[in-house]
């Protein structure tokens, strides 16, 4: 950014703004607009309007009850306006002394004395102060930089920059946009006769502009990277079928349509000689795991070696026992790694995997660390994707990559991404637009569905008698305690209490206790029990929210649901109803519920479906919390709302394809634009 006339202290705010170059404040658009051009008469005001009022200052005062407030009172021809100031500076009050004219903007209500308004914005006046002929924008800030300070730099940026438009003109007509430089004026400086509607909601032709060039250089990002993989070297991994059909005979169930297509589309993947790419998802007790373990197979075949790796050790130990039981009778013995085993144990397991005497790697984040070096690495499954900051996930693709480029090498490994928090669709068109995606869009035959139950923690005393009941009949439950203020402490504290509380209250039945804070040989001593049916009721933290099967465990209690997101609710829930009998989840929470939390037990009491789930906490927690994007390093849409604008995202999907194959250098101009250095990033 040219630096003349910017100080260090403003360029140091403006960077925790992103703001790093001239073109970056072009692109810090308005939050909101305040309207100046127009004066409001006293008299006309109403509670919630919000308007301007222009008049003579004939009472100020602080007063000391019942806190320090600075008192004024505006007068003008019509009537009499009190303002009120909790906080202010010496130099407020001087502006606001007696006898003084001002303008007062703000929110008028009615207060114990008449109609007020509550900190205002104030400015003194003359006799021959024109009204201002543009809305004013505000704009997002930080600390220490004001809104008139961001604005000079902002409007001095539009004065000295060229805005070329990067859309030829001939897709300009055909898409009936208007131009780029005319629109980001606009929306800097919009006059009085715009609609307000359209500017606050985002609806107006100048922002529809910005928000289909945003979607459109991700989109063209996307597409870059898809090409670029193509053209990267990966071992091609043709179906043989001798483990596959073995293990397919072996299983005691078929496989469902959509495990099927899901497996054509991923074995034709790694028939490829580029790196396949693709994200496997599908709804709790879909059954994923066992695809995966199919396409794992598919690489073993082909002699190369295949790591699975999970977020949390209890995942990936049920992977480890799950996948051990298919594939050893076929000769292949897994090894586990996570980061609680004992040294010499840990040492070994890599050793096996240095040496190419194991074929399969399951693990935690344990599986990409520095000693661990893998012979012959063809492909590479993360379970729960989204929960991998990108660091972990480039670190385990790395561990292929050595020996793809050494002499002699035969490519990077293939990877296979698993979510069992399904992805809205649009959400899918535009983070996942360079990835290939397979989705098994139905259950397993024979599953029973999940009753959900309600209930306020009141009747604790019933839900009781319901858990007693079940574990007597024969079935058993869960009984999990939430993550308490994001306090590892509290969490531990609470599900400790809890499993002593109902040790105390169920005598007859053997009541299990699992953490994230014990150690892997107890936790899995407990889960080997909770799965024999030694323990009938299981006391857990939300360690156990997504890989756990147990086809007896009918009956789930969550505690303080109110607390839980969408996702984590729908996940826990998936840990019953795997087998016959029915099954039923009991949400216990606590009053008074917020509003948001009364949604969230309204929509996952009202749905089973994950993809309906998951399209309403798109609405309500947006793209960044569902997509996990803090650690993942997605950088996040600033002006289009993916559900909202899905008009435009099909228009910029379609777009990108012409811009690259008939208009190269403007698509190029467009990345270089909207994306900078961050386009890379996006794909990590």
């Amino acid at each position: 950014m040219t630096t003349a006339n910017i100080s260090k202290t403003t360029l140091a705010k403006l960077a925790k703004l992103g703001i790093h170059n001239r073109f970056d404040l072009v692109l810090h658009l308005p939050l909101r607009y305040e309207d100046e051009t127009q004066l409001q008469r006293i008299a006309d005001l109403t509670p919630g309007m919000s308007a301007q009022v222009e008049g003579e200052i004939i009472h100020s005062e602080i007063v000391y009850r019942p806190r320090r407030t600075l008192i004024c009172q505006v007068q003008d021809d019509s009537g009499v306006l009190h303002l009120r100031f909790m906080h202010f500076y010496p130099s407020q009050q001087k502006q606001l002394a007696m006898g003084r004219k001002i303008r007062a903007l703000g929110e008028a209500r009615m207060g114990y004395f008449g109609m007020e308004m509550v900190h205002p914005k104030c400015r003194v006046t003359g006799d021959d102060t024109p009204l201002k002929q543009a809305l004013t924008p505000v704009y997002p800030t930080t600390a220490g930089l004001p809104q008139a300070i961001l604005s000079k730099q902002i409007q001095s940026a539009l004065s000295e920059l060229e805005l070329s438009d990067t859309l030829p003109l001939a897709l300009l007509d055909r898409l009936k946009l208007p131009g780029f430089a005319d629109s980001v004026k606009l929306l800097h400086n919009p006059s009085p006769e715009i609609a307000g509607e359209a500017l606050a909601e985002r609806t107006h032709p100048a922002w529809l502009r910005v928000k289909f060039d945003e979607l459109l250089a991700q989109q063209l990002s996307m597409r870059l990277h898809y090409r670029k993989r193509r053209g990267r070297i990966a071992p091609r991994l043709p179906a043989h079928g001798r483990y596959t059909q073995q293990l397919l005979q072996a299983l005691p169930f078929r496989l469902t349509h959509a495990q099927q297509k899901a497996l054509r589309e991923i074995s034709l993947n790694l028939d490829q000689t580029h790196p396949m790419q693709r994200l496997l998802q599908g709804d709790v007790g879909s059954g994923k795991t066992i695809v995966a373990a199919l396409a794992a197979l598919q690489a073993m075949e082909n002699g190369y070696q295949v790591a699975l790796m999970s977020p949390t050790e209890i995942l990936a130990e049920q992977h480890y026992l799950k996948l051990s039981a298919w594939l050893v009778p076929l000769g292949i013995a897994p090894v586990w790694l996570s980061g609680s085993l004992k040294k010499k144990d840990k040492q070994a397991a890599a050793e096996r995997i240095a040496q190419g005497e194991t074929q399969l790697a399951i693990g935690t984040h344990a599986l990409f660390q520095e000693q661990v070096e893998f012979q012959k690495l063809g492909l590479v499954i993360v379970d729960e994707q989204h929960k991998f900051g990108v660091q972990q996930r480039l670190a385990l693709r790395g561990k292929g990559l050595a020996e793809a480029l050494a002499p002699g090498g035969c490519g990077e490994p293939h990877q296979l991404m698993m979510s069992a928090t399904p992805i809205p669709r649009t959400l899918a068109m535009s983070y996942y637009a360079d990835l290939d995606v397979s989705v098994i869009d139905e259950l397993p035959p024979g599953r029973t569905p999940i009753i959900t139950k309600l209930v306020s923690d009141a009747r604790r005393e019933e839900v009781f008698a319901r858990v007693r009941n079940a574990c007597l009949a024969g079935q058993q439950a869960y009984w999990v305690c939430p993550l308490i203020d994001e306090s590892e402490t509290l969490e531990l504290q609470t599900v400790i209490e809890t499993h002593q509380a109902l040790r105390a209250a169920f005598p007859e039945l053997n009541v299990g206790l699992v953490h994230g804070r014990l150690d892997s040989a107890e936790k899995a001593r407990v889960m080997a029990a909770f799965q024999a049916g030694e323990v009938q009721l299981l006391v857990a933290t939300t360690v156990i929210e997504v890989g756990v099967d147990v086809p007896n465990a009918g009956m789930m209690v969550i505690e303080h649901a109110e607390r839980m997101g969408l996702a984590q609710l729908h996940q826990l829930r998936g840990r019953v109803g795997r087998g016959a009998a029915h099954s039923m989840c009991v949400l216990l929470f606590q009053q008074p519920l917020s509003e948001l939390a009364r949604a969230r037990l309204k929509i996952i009491y009202e749905n089973t479906d994950g993809f309906e789930i998951a399209q309403h906490d798109l609405r309500l927690r947006g793209p960044g919390e569902l997509l996990g994007a803090r650690q993942s390093g997605v950088p996040m849409l600033r002006f289009a709302d993916v559900s909202e604008d899905v008009a435009l995202l099909n228009g910029a999907r379609a777009v990108a394809d012409e811009m690259l194959r008939d208009f190269p250098e403007a698509a190029q101009a467009h990345l270089q634009r909207w994306m900078a250095n961050r386009h890379d990033y996006l794909h990590a």
